[in-house]
């Protein structure tokens, strides 16, 4: 299991992702940001990370990879539920959602799910 810690830097990382999926933080991406994370117990923590990628120009391919990396090797986690909202609402910020910011979307569930499966299968398969 990951820890918390890591686990909202990581989501910080993925919400970079979502907003660099079409080529360029808008704006409106960024202070819709802002306010999902007011309401959220790591928010300032979530939006260092975020901060960080952007500051460094981030690729976001490799970056996604290792994502998925961290939170299977996470396991389950009701903050996922956040994260499905948080990648919604940014994708939604600024002319609603291009195909590029739904393909993250729909990647991070189906990719996540497929790792989660492929675990299973190989602790009952050893």
């Amino acid at each position: 299991m990951v820890s918390r810690d890591r686990l909202y830097q990581t989501f910080g990382e993925l919400l970079y992702v979502i907003a660099m999926s079409d080529g360029v933080i808008q704006k409106e991406e960024v202070n819709v940001l802002e306010e999902i994370l007011k309401a959220h117990p790591k928010g300032q923590d979530i939006k260092w990370s975020f901060d960080y990628e952007n500051r460094n120009d981030s690729d976001i391919e490799t970056l996604y990879k290792k994502i998925i990396e961290v939170f299977s090797d996470n396991g389950p986690d009701e903050e996922y539920d956040f994260m499905i909202y948080a990648l919604t609402r940014i994708a939604e910020a600024k002319d609603g959602i291009e195909a590029n910011e739904q393909k993250v979307i729909t990647n991070f569930s189906k990719d996540l799910l497929e790792r989660f499966k492929k675990d299973i299968d190989n602790l009952f398969n050893t």
